[in-house]
């Protein structure tokens, strides 16, 4: 039985929304398994970071010891994930951080968490679709076939660009998929998933063939710091999981399966890495190395084309779920604050496949329109924040939570509390540090505009004020 309850009405901006043992109701259809919520979490992880980043901090920021920024991002992600995996089985909805920032450390937070993961993650699926176009083109160029300049890239990116027409299209045709509903997807997405991790390890058992020693020395040629720095440029290759935590709500038996899937994806990922970055390394001397296509590259330099065309076909359909990931992410974000009442209730509407299907055109063509007519990097400058200020907002929820309510039930615990997840708070605000002012100067102007809608909208229709909790008695 599902409908709305009454709770005691709350007020103030940083009332709580009630934790609850019953799982939220609001059109969801709970039918993905441990295997298809894992695979949604390696696919989001698994893309740019094998395919593009591991060529990019070899050539110019690590060397060889790219495979050591791996580890020391791994392991700072892997203090986040621990905490997204004890409030999955805790608070099995959809949301992610935004729900559980809500639930723990007021509405405030919660709305500015989601409303910057809107901007991040829609921007995220805009540069995986760009980056995939550089796949494309290698494939393309590489049968002789050219496509016409115009339809190659955003404006200022190359004489001629008009457009980047492909990445465009992509960002559509996973809006349309996911409207089609999170049985169908998922499964598309776990066939999608199994043919990318089957193209890695072929990349790692060819490739090992080709390993030379020489090539793997000095292994630390920009020093120790090098792999550092490294780590700060990989991390946003080994986040993944925090979108497919939004997916909560629509897996079978969440407080059990979802912090399984969460530890599940992010460890099959950190060893695919790093054995790829082994081999990529052992391959091609490190600045050698191609920064946009290194893997394709790689292979042709040891005389293997045909398979370096198998190496770009894996790419793009790596980088491909990638983008389902996040558009997942972003959609379910949206669904989560228009149901609490923080936008109007429209959005969260479903259609008859069970998919918030407004959120998600709506991130289909934001993230198209960016995709197509603006250049990757500033787009990029749009992914970074977000992302490490909902890890801050996850890690500290978690320790004031096991302060506050000890006795609530969970199914996982975060070990080493408090010192796992302040791991993961001070590595997150090292790397906000990085960031260029530009990054911060959009931050605060997006954040502005979301305190006015919150401001004029969100707090005067919020259910936790008006006193109405959605939720579900599965009894």
């Amino acid at each position: 039985m599902t409908g709305d309850q009454k709770i005691a009405p709350r007020q103030g901006v940083l009332r709580r929304k009630p934790i609850v043992s019953q799982e939220e109701a609001g059109g969801l259809e709970r039918s993905i398994g441990l295997w298809q919520l894992t695979a949604i979490g390696i696919g989001a992880i698994i893309g740019a970071g094998i395919f593009s980043l591991a060529g990019t901090v070899a050539n110019g920021v690590a060397g060889p010891a790219v495979s050591i920024s791996f580890i020391i991002a791994g392991i700072a992600s892997a203090c986040a994930a621990l905490s997204y995996a004890e409030f999955g089985g805790l608070i099995p909805a959809a949301g992610s951080a935004y729900t559980y920032g809500y639930a723990v450390l007021g509405e405030l937070v919660g709305w500015l968490i989601g409303w910057d993961l809107l901007l991040e993650y829609t921007a995220i699926v805009a540069v995986v679709a760009i980056g995939i176009s550089g796949y494309f083109s290698f494939l393309l160029n590489d049968f002789g076939a050219h496509l016409p300049t115009w339809m190659l890239g955003a404006p200022g990116t190359g004489s001629g660009h008009k457009v980047d027409l492909f990445a465009m299209i992509l960002c559509l045709l996973i809006a349309v998929l996911l409207n089609r509903g999170i049985r169908s997807s998922a499964r598309a997405e776990s066939v999608l998933v199994v043919v990318k991790v089957a193209i890695v390890i072929a990349v790692v058992v060819v490739g090992a063939f080709y390993i030379k020693g020489g090539n793997l020395h000095p292994y630390f040629p920009y020093g120790f710091g090098g792999a550092v720095t490294g780590a700060a440029t990989v991390f946003f290759a080994v986040f993944g999981y925090d979108a497919m935590s939004t997916a909560a709500e629509e897996s079978k038996d969440a407080t059990r399966i979802l912090p399984k899937a969460i530890m599940l994806s992010l460890a099959i990922s950190m060893v695919l890495y790093l054995l790829a970055c082994t081999v990529l390394t052992g391959m091609q001397k490190y600045d050698k190395i191609s920064t946009t296509s290194g893997f394709a590259t790689a292979f042709q330099s040891v005389g293997l084309d045909r398979f370096a065309d198998v190496v770009a076909i894996g790419a793009i359909i790596g980088i491909l779920t990638v983008l389902f990931g996040f558009m997942l992410g972003a959609s379910r974000v949206f669904f989560a604050i228009s149901r609490d009442g923080l936008l109007p209730g429209w959005f969260a509407k479903t259609n008859r496949f069970h998919a918030p299907h407004r959120p998600t055109w709506i991130i289909g063509v934001v993230s198209a329109a960016i995709a197509g007519f603006v250049p990757i990097g500033d787009a990029a400058e749009l992914t970074n924040i977000g992302i490490l200020l909902a890890f801050i907002v996850v890690s500290a929820a978690v320790i004031v939570l096991h302060y506050r309510s000890p006795e609530l039930p969970r199914t996982f615990r975060t070990p080493g509390m408090p010192v796992t997840p302040l791991i993961g708070i001070a590595f997150s605000i090292w790397l906000i540090s990085k960031l260029e002012p530009v990054t911060w100067l959009r931050f605060v102007v997006w954040a502005l505009l979301g305190i006015v809608i919150y401001a004029a909208y969100g707090y005067r229709h919020s259910k936790v004020g008006e006193g109405v909790a959605v939720q579900t008695d599965e009894a």
